[in-house]
């Protein structure tokens, strides 16, 4: 009977033990998955190395320049992108330097707004022979050699001067006696903004430039021309102002005023930029027009620096988008403006 029984639990024992998974039979455990690394995707697959940038700005001169700076450090942070920023206090020997040392650096892009229009070739070829691409911002160089950078963004200023001439022969009816406080000498806008103006003024002979000079896209320096020319023995007969920034302009209204002449009445003026304290004063009464400039470029040139880091194409030029504002419509625009 014990033999039958013990018979009958090794029986048992094999048939559940035929039924039964083995170890050895079991899956392996699945690979522990590893948390990207910083700069990774998930997959690893891009290297995801991050961007630096070097960018060497003109300098601190005007509110126009102030918000220009701000909206491209802001998009850089945006964009998590490196940024190397040099202010070259109106010096080209300061940004070619902060140049060199973009390339020492070894940086993906080097941008910068040229302080003036020539004197480039030598450090724009050394960052070739780098192979590190440059982008113009805002102002181009003469002469304008194409194999030395890969894009130009930024305002036309010819077309600039032409709409402030042609705001200014219907405002006038084609006569008055011009006063012209101009740019950064050398500078593309002060250079283009100035031709753009005489074409219009070629078409129309009653409008004559009867003073013209350099306030250097200061306000204080607006101010100290304009009460020159006041005093000077053309100065009874101006009766037009043509700045070529908002900020010459809100210093030439304070002369003016010391004159004890009334601006924007008396002498009709129109400038460019768009910056907030033009709307300000047109919406006083002091100022009659501002043609826009826009300063707000960080987005599309960190659009381009990271087409370009990546390969693909960007066109040569790239226009901002800007218009004409005068003082009828200053009261409704004010609130919209950013800078």
């Amino acid at each position: 009977m014990i033999r039958r029984w013990f018979s009958l639990g090794v029986a048992a024992s094999l048939l559940l033990g035929g039924c039964a998974p083995k170890v050895t039979d079991a899956p392996p455990p699945a690979p522990e998955k590893k948390a990207a690394e910083p700069g990774k995707d998930a997959g690893g697959a891009n290297p995801g190395k991050k961007i630096t940038v070097g960018f060497a700005q003109v300098g601190a001169e005007s509110g126009w320049r102030t918000a220009n700076t701000k909206s491209i450090k802001d998009e850089a942070a945006k964009r998590g992108i490196e940024l190397k920023f040099d202010d070259a206090q109106q010096k080209q020997e300061n940004q070619i330097k902060a140049i060199k040392a973009y390339i020492a650096s070894k940086v993906d892009v080097i941008m910068f707004s040229p302080v003036v229009a020539t004197g480039w070739e030598s450090v724009l070829k050394e960052a070739k022979d780098a192979k590190i691409p440059v982008i113009l911002s805002d102002r181009a160089i003469d002469p304008d050699n194409p194999e030395l950078y890969a894009t130009f963004i930024g305002s036309n200023f010819i077309e600039e001067g032409k709409r402030a001439a042609q705001w200014l022969v219907k405002k006038t009816g084609g006569k008055a006696k011009i006063a012209e406080l101009t740019g950064t000498v050398g500078s593309a806008p002060a250079n283009e903004r100035k031709k753009g103006f005489e074409e219009v003024l070629k078409a129309n002979p009653g409008m004559t430039i009867i003073k013209s000079q350099t306030g250097d896209f200061k306000r204080d320096k607006g101010k100290a021309v304009m009460e020159a020319f006041l005093k000077s023995p053309e100065g009874k007969d101006i009766n037009v102002l043509f700045a070529h920034n908002d900020d010459m302009a809100i210093g030439a209204i304070q002369a003016i005023e010391a004159a004890g002449k009334k601006p924007g009445k008396d002498i009709i003026i129109v400038s460019i930029d768009g910056v907030k304290a033009a709307f300000e004063a047109m919406v006083a009464g002091k100022l009659n027009c501002t043609v826009e400039c826009n300063p707000l470029l960080g987005p599309q040139l960190f659009d381009a620096v990271e087409a370009i880091v990546a390969g693909k194409p960007v066109e040569k030029r790239i226009e901002s988008k800007e218009g004409v504002f005068d003082e009828t419509q200053a009261k409704d625009e004010i609130g919209k403006r950013q800078y």
